[in-house]
């Protein structure tokens, strides 16, 4: 099945819609409610075409996870998944919720690597304590930032598993893409993405906010991530849908099935 093309609403570009999803621009398979910052919240899937049977639970998150599992290696032993997006955007819900569906795989949280003095500018530390061990088949380990404290804590370590998650705003960095076997990019607006930033972090952060929106402007305008990605991820009301991204490609036996077998995509 051959997918078709639209337009996004807040950047312009085409998006090449995936054989899963409707002429609408729906998902014909969707998850359910996710809560803003909760970890692993349940999504509860339906299928809106009667002429069907109903779709297991969690089918849309499942069916990813399933493809996830089938690419190869990208960082040594290292499948590593990058979920990018502008801040705000519900990387960290959908990501922790893509692990948990992945088995537990770990979850790599740029918040962790970043600082107040290195917002973007930590690419050369993330290589050399995390991907480069990883790499080699070895346990990377690095010292997560304390937002409050403003120093880093204990070392951390991250084993090489078979699937690892990294996400936050910069996952798709170029220095980082040669080592990802995918990446995801949260289709959200900027402004949508901060607005909702804010209003989770409160008055207290305004300050911060406004020194993050004009870097991570700064940051995108130099390093973009999204012309990249090879799947686009819309959160809605009742889950997410899952778009062709503009790197990525959907041949005619790419499509969603059902039957004994966990749903698999393309």
């Amino acid at each position: 099945m051959a997918a078709t093309t639209r337009s996004c609403q807040h950047c312009g570009a085409r998006a090449r819609r995936a054989p899963w999803v409707s002429a609408s621009g729906t998902s014909r398979f969707r998850g359910g409610t996710a809560r803003p910052r909760v970890r692993a919240p349940a999504f509860q899937a339906r299928l809106e075409s009667p002429a069907r049977p109903a779709a297991p639970q969690g089918t849309i998150i499942d069916a990813l996870a399933s493809r996830l599992r089938r690419l190869p290696p990208s960082c040594g032993p290292v499948r590593l998944i990058g979920v990018d997006g502008h801040a705000g955007s519900g990387k960290s819900t959908f990501a922790e919720e893509l692990a948990r569906r992945l088995g537990d795989a770990p979850v790599l949280h740029l918040d962790d690597i970043a600082s107040h003095d290195e917002l973007f500018a930590w690419d050369a530390r993330l290589l050399a304590q995390v991907i480069k061990p990883l790499t080699r088949g070895e346990t990377a380990f690095y010292s997560p930032y304390d937002w409050r404290s403003r120093d880093f804590g204990p070392k951390r370590a991250l084993p090489p598993a078979s699937l690892i998650v990294i996400e936050g705003v910069g996952a798709g960095r170029r220095a980082l893409r040669p080592h990802l076997a995918q990446l995801l990019w949260m289709e959200l607006s900027p402004e949508e993405s901060w607005e909702r930033g804010r209003a989770r972090d409160g008055e207290e952060q305004r300050v911060f906010w406004e020194g993050w929106v004009r870097a991570e402007r700064r940051h995108f305008t130099e390093d973009p991530s999204r012309p990249h990605a090879d799947l686009l991820v819309r959160q809605l009301k009742e889950g997410y849908e899952v778009l062709v991204g503009p790197a990525g490609a959907v041949g005619p036996d790419q499509i969603i099935t059902y039957g004994d077998d966990p749903p698999a995509l393309w």
